[in-house]
């Protein structure tokens, strides 16, 4: 009977890891059918624009990104990343766009406005409790803005669900879409299960796309679409690209345990949450101790620090918020944002950053 011990492990880790890759293929596979077309405009000439990886210039240091972003030895393929979490009712994935550098205010200028405007709310920071004087940076090393795209589900086929509702971060705040918006909404426009979205150039926040005078470029643009592999923008002979997807769990989310490091510059421990999960068909309350976490990209060009992961994503007019929540609890923030009635469940029965897997 000993003896079997060992095979029954072997055999235990086999069954899990044949679980975690279907999970992993399943996860893709949402991200795919929801992954949206993104209208990239473009500022200055040059490369700041474009979307890719974080890593797209070999290595995960986040304080080199901005003098390599101009190293033509480096391609700067189109990726984006993603997460995904379900409940009984509704999808919910998370999609991340990274570029090397924020801008606002010139390639060249803003980064020595932004040291100067540091400078002075540091000195003069006891005239603003607020603290939101920090914020107001020019540029800075890395930048990470993104989405959050909700279906509601037709059974388990994503196929057959349908894009409800989208949320996106527009530098510190969360602005708020729905597909089929009612007198007083604002809403999304859909390709198909593909929600459309405009990134502003040099500062890349994300809203929906409307076509309007304000999301005119004066420098042309990239349409960002999925087609499963990363194109290289500069090699295009029109204005789309295609761009693939990065799981956040094996790269950004694998990279921020304990922090911070060559990645991220700043942690921040998330201590122990509530989240409901279903459980034998029932809701239930689970606590789930996510601890400290890299929270800020490591950056040293204008505001040292300052772009964060999707989990580190605030609405400044939310600051009451638990830090991260938007993240790790969708489902109950979109309920809240909406006010959405007892259909709309906030049980997971899936959300594998937190431990909690699909059956």
């Amino acid at each position: 009977m000993l003896a079997c011990a060992p095979l029954l492990l072997l055999l235990a880790h086999v069954a899990h890891a044949r679980q975690a890759r279907g999970a992993a293929a399943r996860d893709r596979e949402i991200a795919a059918q929801f992954a949206p077309a993104v209208h990239q405009a473009l500022g200055e000439p040059g490369r700041a624009d474009f979307i890719t990886r974080f890593d797209f210039d070999g290595d995960w240091r986040g304080d080199n990104n901005w003098a390599n972003a101009e190293d033509r030895r480096h391609a700067l393929r189109a990726y984006v990343y993603f997460a995904v979490s379900e409940t009984a009712t509704h999808f919910f994935v998370h999609y991340a766009f990274f570029h090397p550098r924020d801008y606002k205010g010139g390639g060249r200028a803003g980064p020595l406005l932004s040291e100067a405007i540091r400078e002075g709310a540091r000195r003069g920071g006891r005239f603003d409790p607020t603290g939101l004087s920090a914020e107001a940076v020019l540029a800075h090393e890395n930048d990470m803005e993104g989405c959050l795209v909700v279906a509601a589900k037709d059974g388990d086929d994503p196929a057959l669900a349908r894009v409800v509702f989208v949320e996106t971060l527009a530098h510190d705040r969360f602005l708020k879409y729905a597909a089929a918006a009612e007198v007083g909404q604002a809403a999304v426009r859909l390709d198909g299960a593909r929600a459309l979205l405009y990134v502003e150039p040099k500062g890349h926040g994300v809203a929906a796309y409307d076509g309007g005078p304000k999301q005119t470029p004066t420098r042309g643009a990239v349409v960002y679409r999925f087609k499963g592999r990363a194109e290289d923008p500069e090699a295009r002979t029109g204005e789309e690209v295609g761009y693939d997807l990065l799981p956040i769990s094996e790269t950004l989310w694998a990279r921020a345990r304990g922090g911070p490091n060559l990645t991220y510059g700043q942690a921040y421990d998330y201590g122990t949450r509530s989240l409901t999960v279903a459980a034998r068909g029932r809701a239930a309350t689970r606590r789930v101790r996510i601890g400290r976490r890299g929270a800020a990209f490591r950056g040293r060009v204008g505001a040292p620090d300052a772009a964060r992961p999707p989990w580190a994503w605030f609405d400044r007019e939310e600051r009451d918020a638990p830090p991260g929540s938007w993240f790790f609890d969708p489902a109950a923030t979109v309920k809240r944002h909406f006010r959405l009635g007892a259909d709309f469940s906030t049980a997971y029965l899936h959300a594998p950053l937190l431990g909690v897997t699909r059956r």
